[in-house]
């Protein structure tokens, strides 16, 4: 439970209908089970306890007595279990009788919850058997006794957890989520983060994928975790198969499936990621505390052991059946964006310093598909190569050959002469390779653009990425400036990915050269050659790009402090980097990313085309002069 992850459970057991002494067994058995995983919150399915399927012997007193006999079981041989679990049950209230939802723990009842709509359709007939929750809505049924306990029945109730801040947990009954108004938005309203749906929802044809979408899709509105329990084997067949279609979802992302089976699906919920999300957001107001009940529970708090996926690298789809679909999604819209910018500037013109690297080779790749949008020649992009002290044959023979296979418009400058003259004019010696060495040429090149765009009346393309502006890997006023960043958005491991596609799509000649760009080591090259290769390999100096990638997605995206975000690495690169250089470079990447704010003050435009964007306009507001030390100071505990 430390670190926001609280681990759940959605269980199926195997049961016979009306016979509850049975079904106690199982639910016990599958409890304990659930308990030895280190589960702490389990939901199992509606009417679990007789079976949802026994018909007209939900009026027989003789199965209602069972019921809260089997109920009794249940509490007196879970007591010692540290589990919150939710169990349905028929529950008479004088001459009515309702779906409930009793939610246990330690052998205790927290309270009870109401089904609110009662299907009467179909092969469902439940109003023939049970009445809904009680309307005005705030009306609270109190003093039931249920298994020699004095309860609490509400149609809305959120319990709270004392020890895990955030950790709230709301029950709706099958058709609860089905209907036009579901009780989890009432619930998630209200505070619930975790949302326990207990339900007997019959199999046919083509329905788990209907199923499937309102489960993800309602984890997404509610911004909430939530956890579907199904009725599955031992439900009467009568004339309906149930399947036991178990579901564990997260913000719009399954975690946890299984079909046609009894036993329990396990994963874990990140309530500190659900209630980071919220605060970002303003569609959560809070509801009046008097329609909803409230309830308190206590859990032991450990370390949860993390089963669920996490990926090495966050920013690339994981869909890989979808991957055109999607790097062509990206690709659009980043086009699209400087298509409005050469509309709107009445620009004939484009102006790319293409280097050989990956990052220019995106960014005329936008260009190229942004004037295609545009139904402009491709000539009307011109391609500038400026080779200095650290260019080697490989990228200035790449960038000419990439330019051909585009048909743009290709010009190269040697800038060392003006570079010398600059020197030789400040005082700087060819043999100080110090930082001045390395930028005075980057803001050359960009004087170089600049004044050519002036001379064709175009507009200059930048071609800095996501990764480089989080890390201030970039030269102020050098490579830092242009008049449209199409690249500003997209991270390194992302950039990778979407030229890589690229190159499988052109094919050809076009496709091998990109190929040998993407093989080519990440460089500014502005330090001289060695031997004829490259010098300077930009992630032996600032670190793997594919770890501050996975920093930036965790630390800003969603967050995390420092200690949960090293958690998460040594997990998803277990087995490629332990965890001291895990932490090390983590180190580095809150030190660079707070003392390279001043260069993210102030970014020329440039379209959002992911979840994380740094511009000072949109998604990120942070003063330039922001200390790191608490940041670092709570690695340095680690």
């Amino acid at each position: 439970m430390r670190d926001g992850f609280v681990k759940v459970a959605a269980g199926t057991p195997r049961i016979r209908v009306a016979d509850c002494d049975y079904n106690a067994g199982q639910i016990i058995a599958l409890m304990k089970e659930a308990a030895a995983q280190g589960v702490k919150v389990l939901a199992l399915p509606e009417l679990c306890v007789t079976g949802y399927t026994c018909g007209d012997l939900f009026l027989q007193p003789t199965l209602l007595d069972g019921a809260e006999r089997a109920l009794g079981r249940i509490l007196e041989e879970t007591k010692g279990l540290d589990l919150l679990t939710a169990l349905g049950l028929p529950v008479r209230i004088e001459s009515k009788l309702y779906n409930c939802a009793v939610i246990i723990l330690r052998g205790e009842i927290l309270g009870g919850c109401l089904k609110h709509y009662i299907p009467n359709y179909g092969e469902f007939y439940e109003a023939r058997w049970f009445m809904p929750a009680p309307e005005p809505e705030d009306r609270f049924i109190d003093n039931v006794m249920l298994a020699g306990q004095s309860v609490i029945l509400a149609p809305y109730a959120v319990f709270e957890c004392e020890d895990m801040p955030g950790l709230n947990i709301g029950v709706e009954i099958c058709e609860d989520l089905w209907a036009i108004n579901p009780t989890s938005v009432r619930l998630a309203q209200a505070g619930a983060t975790l949302l326990l749906n207990l339900s007997a929802s019959d199999e046919v044809a083509g329905k788990a994928d209907y199923r499937r979408a309102l489960v993800t899709g309602q984890s997404a509105r509610c911004v909430c975790g939530y956890v579907y329990a199904d009725a599955g084997e031992g439900e009467s067949s009568t004339d309906l198969v149930f399947s036991g279609h178990n579901m564990i979802a997260e913000n719009g992302t399954m975690l946890a499936e299984r079909r046609f089976a009894t036993g329990l699906i396990v994963s874990e919920i990140d309530i500190q990621r659900l209630t980071y999300e919220r605060r970002r957001m303003n569609t959560f107001p809070d509801l009046n505390a008097g329609r909803v009940w409230s309830g308190a529970f206590s859990l032991k708090v450990h370390d949860t052991l993390l089963t669920r996926p996490v990926s090495p690298t966050p920013f690339i789809p994981a869909d890989e059946s979808r991957r055109g679909e999607r790097c062509e999604e990206i690709l659009t819209i980043a086009a699209l964006g400087l298509k409005k910018r050469l509309e709107h500037t009445n620009s004939p013109c484009a102006v790319v310093g293409l280097s050989g690297g990956l990052d220019s080779t995106l960014a005329i790749l936008i260009t190229a598909k942004a004037f295609d949008l545009l139904g402009k020649d491709r000539k009307g992009i011109l391609a500038v190569t400026m080779p200095c002290f650290g260019t080697t044959k490989r990228t200035r023979s790449n960038a000419e050959i990439l330019a051909q296979e585009l048909g743009t418009d290709f010009l190269e400058v040697n800038i060392g002469d003006a570079v010398r003259q600059h020197f030789a004019d400040i005082g700087q010696s060819m043999d100080d390779h110090s930082v001045t060495f390395e930028n005075a040429q980057a803001r050359e090149r960009t004087q170089v653009l600049m004044d050519l765009a002036n001379q064709r009346g175009g507009l200059v393309i930048g071609t800095g990425d996501l990764s480089e502006l989080a890390l201030g890997w970039a030269t102020y006023n050098g490579d830092h400036m242009s008049m449209y960043a199409v690249n500003a958005s997209i991270p390194k491991t992302l950039v990778r990915h979407l030229v890589a596609w690229e190159a499988e799509r052109l094919g050809g000649r076009a496709g091998e050269v990109l190929r040998d760009i993407l093989d080519t080591p990440v460089s500014p090259e502005l330090l001289p050659p060695k031997d004829g290769e490259i010098a300077q390999i930009t992630e032996d100096l600032v670190g793997p790009y594919e770890l501050h990638d996975f920093y930036l997605y965790y630390a800003i995206r969603w967050g995390f402090p420092p200690r949960k975000v090293l958690r998460l690495a040594c997990r998803a690169f277990e087995g490629r980097y332990d965890r001291e250089t895990l932490l090390k470079w983590l180190k580095n990447f809150y030190r660079r990313f707070f003392s390279q704010q001043f260069k993210r003050s102030c970014l020329p435009d440039g379209p959002k085309v992911g979840s994380v964007a740094l511009s000072p306009r949109g998604d990120w507001r942070m003063p330039s002069d922001a200390v790191a030390k608490l940041w670092l100071d709570e690695l340095e505990d680690l």
